[in-house]
């Protein structure tokens, strides 16, 4: 009776971790296919193309700070590129003028933050 009760503990944990296992890995794919996925950029007639920099004050670290508002610049509509330069403080962005312009720009770029955490100065286009 004893070595059933043994076996049956077992056989109910393994089960368990097995299972626990499984879905947890599917969760894992679900996030990694969503961030994986490049956003597609429709092409910038010369004429409209502007690159415009400035800096970015407020930022404490390359990957949470930067990297965060690079994407979010990147992934706006009508931006060609982005690169922000956490040594620098400083970021350049290549976007369509008919759809940015500084003050989208600036907002998103505040807004990733709480509203007060980052500040943008000496926009130059």
């Amino acid at each position: 009776m004893k070595i059933s009760k043994i076996l049956f503990a077992a056989a109910i944990a393994g089960l368990v971790f097995v299972g626990c296992k499984k879905a947890e890995d599917k969760s894992l794919e679900v996030v990694n296919k969503e961030k994986s996925a490049p956003k597609e950029h429709k092409p910038i007639a010369a004429e409209n193309l502007q690159t415009a920099s400035f800096t970015i004050d407020g930022m404490t670290c390359a990957v949470g700070c930067a990297k965060t508002i690079e994407e979010e610049l990147a992934n706006l509509d009508g931006v060609e590129k982005a690169t922000v330069d956490f040594d620098k403080k400083t970021a350049t962005v290549s976007f369509d003028k008919t759809i940015q312009n500084s003050e989208s720009l600036t907002k998103v770029v505040q807004e990733t933050g709480d509203g007060k955490t980052y500040k943008v100065s000496n926009f130059k286009s």
